[in-house]
């Protein structure tokens, strides 16, 4: 008989729950996220330009990026509290999209991964893009949010294969 997998989250009872780590070995953990914000070639321009009403469209949404990353377990409700040691936000202008690809690298030395202050710092930063914009481009579109890798844990190590975007 096969195993299936153990949703962690989930107590015998059915009833969420916040997974205890508390014997699992302290490890340097890092976690690797992207995302994408799509807009007209005209908004992109702006952006570039930094003719933005709201300012500097990149440098608010970096900062936004990781103030979401060390704040996740305030937004998403069974995340533990990490003393993060690393938080890393690139935006990247992209002409080809046209957009912004937006990459988060988050790193702790701790006994529970990082993976979700990586998507969250994305996920934020995007909607920061969004936000300074929207007035110019409602249709704007956030894509592609995802984990592109893990190091650490017991789990080991974990790259999404090129072609899941």
């Amino acid at each position: 008989m096969i195993d299936e997998p153990q949703l962690t989250h989930i107590g015998a009872g059915g009833e969420a729950r916040m997974v205890d780590v508390g014997d699992k070995t302290v490890t340097k953990r890092v976690a690797v996220a992207e995302g994408r914000v799509v807009m007209a070639p005209a908004t992109l321009d702006l952006v570039m330009r930094g003719d933005a009403k709201k300012g500097d469209v990149l440098g608010v949404a970096r900062v936004a990026g990781i103030m979401a990353a060390k704040r996740t377990h305030e937004l998403i409700p069974l995340c533990h509290p990490l003393a993060i040691t690393k938080a890393e936000v690139e935006l990247t202008p992209d002409p080809d999209l046209p957009g912004i690809r937006v990459q988060a690298t988050v790193e702790v030395a701790g006994q529970t991964g990082v993976e979700m202050e990586a998507l969250t710092a994305v996920s934020v930063a995007c909607l920061t893009v969004y936000d300074m914009v929207k007035a110019v481009e409602r249709g704007m579109r956030i894509e592609g949010v995802r984990l592109i890798e893990k190091l650490g844990g017991k789990s080991g190590p974990w790259r999404a294969d090129a072609g899941d975007a």
